[in-house]
Order: C-alpha cells, then structure tokens, then sequence
C-alpha cells in the first residue's frame, strides 16, 4: 500500500524541456539532453519529473496551446527519444509525471480545424458553441489586462467559441462522452510510454459544465473518478496532480470523501499565505490556511510549492496582505501580473540572500504534504523582467560560465540566457555551485535527503505548536509512535522562545537533525531556544533511535 502511495514521501522537480538542456545545437532543449542530465538529477535526490508540455504547438502560450497529444514537438526530439528518457528515468529510480492540457486545444488542432469547417463534422460538438455572442463574454477572464473576452466570432462558422484561456486555444466540451473517451485515450498513451502520472491543468475548467450564459457552474467531479479508475487499471501507483486553485472548502469535492478521485492538488492557499508570512513575519494566516486544509482523504496529498512557472498568485489574499506582499516583493508594476501576482522567481525577491533563501525552502519543504521545486530553484536563478508576461521566470538553466549558461552550443537560444547582474550565469550556475561545499545547491540536496528521511512530514498530523510569537512558527509532526519538532523564525533578529514539545517523557529531548544542536527540557518540561535571525531548526523528538521505536501501524 505505502509504495502505491509514493507520492506522500517524494520531491517533485518541475522543468521545461525547452529550457533545460540543448543537446542538437539549435538553441532549443530536447530529450537527449535532459537525458544527458538524469544524473544529476538523480544526484539531487529527486523522486518524480514534471514535465511542462512537450507536444507539438505553434509555441504561442509555451506549449499549453497542443496540436496533437499524441507526439514529440520535433523540436525536443522523437517519441522514440522520450521513451529513452523515460526508460533513463525509471533506470534512477525517478518517475515521470507529465502536464496533461485537456481544457482546451491549439485552434490549429485538427479537431478545431475540422469542427469550424463542417457543421456535420463529429468534432463539432468537441467544442462549445454559440450562434450569438453571450452576454456574459466579457467575464471569467483567466489573464485580465491582457485577454479581452472569453468568447471569439470565427469567421468560417459563423460561430462564436468558448475559450477560458486566450482565443487561440478553444475549450474542448468535456462534458461531451466521446471527449472524455478520448482523454482516457491520451492518459493510457503516455502510461503505456513509461509516464506514472499526470499534472492535469486547469482543473475546475476540466470539469465545469459549459453551457453558452449559464450563470451557475457546473462541475462533474465523477468525471476525476473516471480518470483516476482507468489509470490505476492500466497502472496500479500512477495518479493525478491537480492545478485548482480553489477555496479550502472545495477540496474534498476534488479529493473524493473516500479518496476516490484525484490524488493530489496544490495548495495555493497555504502558498499565499506563506509569502504573506515572509513579507510582514505573521504567520497566524497561514496556520490558519493549513487548518482549513487539513483535512483530506488518507491516500490524498498536497503539493507545498513556492514558486511556480507562472505568475504568483496572490488573488486570495486580502487586499492589504496583497498590497504587503507587493510591496516586500514586487514594488515596480512591471513586476507585478494580471493585478494579483507577481512574476519573479524567489532568489531575486528575497535579494539574493542564501540566509533567507534557506529559510524559505526549509519552510515549504516542512510544511504538510509533497515539496514541489522548479528548475534553478537549487542554484538561486534570477528573473529577466524584460521578457513579456510569465516569460521573466522561463529561462534557460544555467549550467556554467560558459557561453550561453552551458545551456546550448548556438548562439541564439530560445529565450535569452541570464547574462547581466548579479544572477547571470557567470554567477549563478550548477557548476561553481557544485564546488562551493556552502553552496545553495548543496545546502539544496542536503535538505532533499533530509526530507526523504522524515516520512513523518508526508505521512503524519501535525500540530501547530504555541511559541507565543506570530513571528516563530513550530509545527509538530506524529507517525507511528515517532515525532518531529520543525522551528522556523521568520523574524531578522535572534529571538528566545519557550515551548511546551508535548509527547510525554520523549518530548524532554530534541536532536537538532540539521545541525549538531540538541535542546533537554527543563525540570517543567519546557524548551528554551534561542533561534538566530531567519534561522530554522528541525529537531528529532525523544532521540536517534527512532527507527526502532517505530510501530507498524
């Protein structure tokens, strides 16, 4: 049971094969060099790859705009060169889990082409029509500021066309039978080429009902039991990894009531509340996120992240936590998004401090569920904010000092390597890291097997302990019999705090795990720690024979 579960205990990385590694010299990442990469990857102590989209498109939204699920964008290779990389992948002991774009299509696809073209044609109804613009067009705009309206006149069938995203990608009408037969097909494909999984896009979209100016929504969550029996039926471990950002209330409906449906989400309201936590030193919101989401199914999972391949969102804020976060983070409009995010990546928001890099990562890594990492998060990559849109934090990896990062041997990559200031590739890159025993990287792969080795964290229930500073997060972890204690001052300055660990006589001793401290109790049974400024702590409860006292149930 544990083992079809291996997503409770795992790192996720998160990459594009664009911007990874070129190997044919075109300036453009492929299969083969991300294969060429797998060792490292592995050496990082990653259990799963997440790979953006890779099939064929014409590029206009970074390939979440498919013209056929069924290939390899010629590109980043072959079918033949993804199996390799799969096979590599499963060689490592790394799973492979891939984006799964069903919302909508390219309005290149074959299906729209045909579906505009022949009222008669079977792939009409793949799509959602209307004969008059509907009044509610101007609403339900994914990407405001930017896109105009949710509904666009095509001129050969006289029709308009629903599309959430922007008008060059038409929702597909999953409500439709044979749609859905046809992402049962498209899951089974991949499974069958060696994937364990699927980061299914736009979830609630997925699933909503789409009905020219319905008012109230629809959502068919059996549609996610649907996917998720004939995925475990073609593959027993393989699962779902939704992007819904929704409220607290809702998850059980995404979950299931008895965990038959998908079997992780993202968390993106404890993700909010977390950089509101960094920006003003509260944490109180985000403890009171992480209750509101405590609840779920026992095979179900969250995925903590920070930063992601788009925007920060931070729309379910309050507009002064929001304002906060804008002015600790992203004070310059061009650093801010869509009126709710920001679109820099972590390491240049928090000034390029390793200090409080550290600090941020040990948080998310010790918050409850999977910790989710992007590519160059290890190294400290920076942003280029002179590239349109989500483009500022979709560069090129940075290798080496090489020309180009060690990126690719062309001279015109495919978006521009990070070459100025202080995180340009001369500065930041895998390699100098590599040497540097203090090193982000290191401290990276060092916290990765020391997260892998408290199961506790993604198996556990925790307990926000009382530190009497909202400043100073303590969270608790119990699993079988064992516990860990994770500190986490989000404060500048040294703080003294004074807790009360609870489990009885094994809670008088806490091992510093990180480092070589250890903490006893006083004759109350009270702990006195003195955290340095932005420090964390993760301390085993009652001593290093945990392994043994761990029960089987």
């Amino acid at each position: 049971m544990i083992s079809d579960l291996w997503y409770k205990n795992t790192v996720v990385y998160c990459l594009s094969v664009e911007t990874f590694m070129d190997a044919n010299g075109d300036g453009v990442g492929d299969f083969e060099g991300l294969s060429r990469r797998l060792d490292y990857l592995a050496g990082l102590g990653v259990g799963a790859i997440w790979l953006m989209p890779f099939q064929p498109s014409p590029g206009k939204d970074d390939g979440y705009d498919i013209t056929d699920y069924y290939s390899v964008d010629p590109r980043y290779g072959t079918l033949g060169d993804f199996v390799d990389f799969t096979h590599g992948c499963k060689q490592r002991g790394i799973r492979v889990l891939i984006d799964l774009v069903v919302n909508h299509t390219s309005d290149q696809h074959p299906w729209f082409q045909s579906a505009r073209s022949d009222p008669n044609s079977r792939y009409r109804d793949w799509y959602v029509w209307s004969e008059t613009r509907p009044p509610d067009a101007d609403q339900g705009m994914i990407f405001p500021g930017v896109q105009e309206s949710t509904w666009t006149r095509d001129d050969k069938s006289g029709l308009y066309y629903f599309h959430r995203f922007f008008d060059f990608q038409p929702d597909l009408n999953t409500s439709n039978p044979m749609v859905q037969g046809e992402i049962l097909k498209i899951m089974g494909f991949w499974i069958q080429l060696g994937v364990s999984g699927f980061r299914m896009d736009a979830v609630p979209f997925v699933i909503a009902e789409k009905i020219p100016g319905q008012k109230e929504t629809r959502e068919h969550f059996d549609m996610l039991r649907t996917f998720r029996e004939f995925l475990q039926w073609r593959k027993g471990d393989s699962m779902i990894l939704g992007e819904a950002n929704i409220l607290p209330k809702e998850n059980l409906k995404y979950f299931g009531d008895d965990g038959d449906r998908i079997q992780m989400m993202f968390n993106f309201p404890v993700n909010q509340t977390l950089f509101y936590a960094l920006a003003s030193g509260d944490t109180r919101p985000m403890i009171d996120a992480l209750d509101k989401t405590r609840q779920k199914p026992h095979t179900a999972q969250f995925g903590q992240f920070l930063r992601n391949h788009d925007e920060l969102d931070l729309g379910r804020l309050s507009d002064k936590q929001r304002q906060k976060v804008f002015e600790v983070f992203g004070p310059d409009k061009s650093m801010q998004l869509y009126d709710r995010g920001i679109r820099r990546r972590l390491a240049p928001m928090l000034g390029g401090d390793q200090r409080r890099l550290e600090l941020a990562y040990s948080l998310m890594f010790s918050l409850p569920g999977t910790p989710v990492i992007r590519y160059g998060d290890e190294i400290g990559m920076g942003d280029d904010l002179s590239l349109p849109e989500r483009h500022a934090c979709r560069t090129p990896m940075q290798w080496s000092d090489e020309p180009q990062g060690g990126f690719t041997k062309s001279d015109k990559p495919v978006a521009p390597v990070i070459s100025k200031g202080p995180f340009g590739f001369e500065h930041i890159n895998v390699a100098e890291q590599r040497r540097s025993p203090d090193s982000l990287l290191n401290w990276m792969e060092r916290l990765i097997r020391m997260r892998k080795e408290v199961p506790e964290i993604g198996w556990g229930d925790y307990t926000a302990v009382d530190t009497k500073d909202p400043g100073v997060l303590a969270l608790r972890y119990d699993w079988r019999n064992n516990s860990v204690l994770i500190v986490h001052n989000l404060h500048p300055e040294p703080v003294e705090i004074d807790l009360d660990v609870g489990c009885g006589e094994h809670g008088k001793l806490l091992i510093d795990i990180a480092d070589s401290e250890s903490s006893e109790a006083d004759e109350k049974g009270r702990h006195r720690l003195l955290l340095e400024a932005h420090a964390y702590r993760w301390f085993r409860v009652g001593g290093l024979d945990y392994l043994l006292r761990r029960t089987e149930i």
